[in-house]
């Protein structure tokens, strides 16, 4: 099975794309999708999407696993990632991929085993589960990575996560 895990942003998008068979893992590209805060907000959409639809074409993820914003500072700025997730989103949905979503506290759950992990438990977890000689980065790849992870952990629950109707 092909996994993406996607952290989304605007200005920062980081993403992981793993392959999980028999409960192991390969890791096959991560990496971030940025923009420039010089760009017409809607261009920055499109670079997203047509980013994001590129890497599905050529990786064919079996499922498309995001992680929930969790915003409680600047409206403005919520609202803007939000529109962003959403064309993370559309894009898998445009390529009839199963989309999950799983939020923070479960992502540093199924890595570390503790809801209130620290950033760098998870990163350190992400290095070890998938033998990596370093913390992917940018931090925003290594979120990605996590991502997929909790996804491949949680796949006999996946049901209970997947967007049906969102």
């Amino acid at each position: 099975m092909v996994i993406m895990g996607i952290d989304p942003g605007l200005a920062i998008s980081g993403y992981g794309i793993l392959e999980y068979v028999g409960n192991k893992f390969k890791m096959l590209e991560y990496g971030a999708v940025t923009s420039e805060p010089s760009m017409p907000f809607p261009l920055r959409l499109r670079h997203i999407y047509e980013s994001y639809i590129e890497m599905i074409d050529k990786y064919k993820p079996d499922a498309i696993a995001v992680e929930e914003l969790f915003y409680n500072k600047n409206v403005k700025t919520a609202i803007a990632i939000g529109e962003a997730r959403g064309v993370h989103l559309l894009a898998g949905q445009m390529k009839d991929i199963p989309l999950y979503e799983y939020t923070p506290l479960q992502i540093k759950q199924g890595i570390v085993g503790y809801g209130r992990a620290e950033k760098k438990q998870v990163q350190e977890m992400v290095k070890l589960i998938l033998g990596l000689e370093k913390i992917p980065k940018p931090d925003d790849a290594a979120d990605g990575l996590a991502v997929a992870i909790c996804h491949a952990h949680s796949l006999k629950f996946c049901e209970d996560f997947r967007i049906i109707g969102y």
